[in-house]
């Protein structure tokens, strides 16, 4: 049993989509097990730029079935309107080879508007979400006010359910101004966005529970990333759910025995969208030229990210709380054109040095961080694919960033494209056995 779990071990956006995309052929499922459409995944296929928001990015491997899980929360309408752009780009995606769990949550029109009036209510301190309504149903599933996609089937069910919410979110929408929504056009809309999802419905914990038993293997796809986790993140600027290791088993319905390995994505910097604590950002041109070069605009909201140099602390947090063995590092090519590369392996707080990260957001936002500084390697990494071409300078990098994150690198991303990857096959090896071969 080979089972892969694919998660961010900084702030999301680490380029999650390409390792997954990479890693799909040596795996027979592609599973989600949280977040929602706020998620934006990039891959580069044949000079092609596609995101992927709620479909898992095994999608463009036809022979891979994919599985959304009942730990997301989903639009129905972002739903289709994804397989629609997929199927503009020649992806077709019938039933049978997308999943979506019965037991998954459905963003409703309401959870929009209440979170556009939750952000708005914060002033200076909002979160910066994308206001799409994925914190609000996930407010619902934990105060069992949730609308499942199996409810979506019964339409007395889906009817009962959208009265009694409204009863309550009415009230809120007209303290602040709001007209009150009506409950017929809701309920007309999702019985029929209900009948049109049905094909792809199905029990995902039993599927995968019984492809995993007939000896199929499952690539875990996460969202975010971990310094995003609801509970292990920097809260309360972090997302709505579980994005970390323990998340696979309540979001898909499986055992802890079921993950057999951990991938951490991982940026060769840092970046951040929206607020919170970021102790290592950059605010100069050095910055600058990281944004510029690194392309850092939301695949979903095209917002600026914040980027910094690269944070061990964080990151060596990362790899503990979720077990991670192998490290997938990302855009170091986009360093090359800086005069000196910084990496912060501890913080300073009120004199003292602190090399694991604090779990108050209070403390992070007061924390110096301490750098170690590296020269910039003498030569281009820029769509290597080869280890034995790498300079010795960014060779010296690699070999600190395992030594402070007591974590082997078994990946590294050096251009966009599916192709610019060198893989360490070795390392593979030891998490994946005779599957590694399959992604030489």
């Amino acid at each position: 049993m080979t089972n892969l779990l694919v998660l961010g071990t900084q702030w999301g956006d680490e380029g999650k989509g390409k390792i997954v995309d990479f890693l799909a052929p040596a795996f027979d499922i592609v599973a989600r097990y949280q977040g929602g459409h706020n998620a934006g995944h990039t891959v580069y296929l044949r000079g092609k730029k596609i995101v992927l928001h709620l479909i898992p990015s095994g999608i463009l491997h036809p022979d891979k079935i994919c599985v959304i899980g009942n730990g997301l929360v989903v639009s129905p309408q972002a739903f289709f309107k994804e397989l629609e752009e997929l199927k503009a780009l020649g992806v077709e995606v019938k039933p049978g080879r997308l999943l979506v769990s019965r037991s998954a949550q459905v963003i409703m029109p309401y959870h929009p508007l209440l979170e556009k009036i939750a952000e708005q209510s914060r002033g200076q301190k909002m979160i910066g979400t994308t206001c799409r309504g994925i914190g609000p149903c996930y407010e619902d599933k934990a105060a069992r006010w949730g609308i499942r996609v199996g409810d979506l089937l019964e339409p007395e069910i889906l009817k009962e359910k959208i009265e009694a919410s409204l009863a309550i979110k009415n009230k809120i929408f007209e303290a602040f101004g709001n007209q009150p929504l009506q409950v017929e056009p809701i309920l007309e809309e999702y019985q029929a966005l209900g009948e049109k999802l049905s094909p792809y419905i199905t029990d995902v914990s039993v599927f995968l529970s019984q492809q995993i038993k007939s000896g199929q293997s499952v690539l875990f796809e996460g969202a975010q990333g971990a310094l995003l986790d609801l509970d292990h993140g920097t809260y309360p600027y972090v997302t709505s759910s579980s994005c970390t290791a323990g998340g696979v088993c309540t979001g898909l319905g499986l055992s802890p025995r079921d993950i057999t390995g951990v991938l951490g994505i991982t940026k060769a910097y840092t970046t951040r969208v929206g607020s919170g604590p970021f102790p290592t950002e950059l605010k100069d041109e050095a910055g600058a030229l990281i944004a510029r070069k690194g392309d850092e605009f939301g695949a979903t909201t095209g917002r600026a990210r914040r980027c910094g140099w690269f944070d061990a602390v964080a990151v060596r947090y990362a790899c503990r709380i979720n077990g991670v063995d192998l490290i997938a590092l990302t855009k170091p090519d986009v360093l090359e054109e800086l005069t000196e590369i910084k990496a912060c392996y501890a913080y300073r707080y009120k004199g003292t040095l602190i090399r694991d990260f604090p779990s108050e957001p209070w403390i992070l936002e007061r924390v110096e961080p301490e750098y170690r500084s590296f020269p910039v390697w003498s030569r281009s990494i820029h769509r290597q694919k080869d280890w034995a071409s790498l300079p010795a300078g960014f060779l010296d990098y690699l070999n600190w960033l395992e030594d402070t994150l007591e974590t082997r690198i078994g990946l590294i991303s050096t251009g966009v494209d599916r192709e610019d990857i060198i893989y360490r096959r070795e390392e593979f090896q030891k998490i994946l056995g005779q599957r590694a071969e399959l992604l030489a």
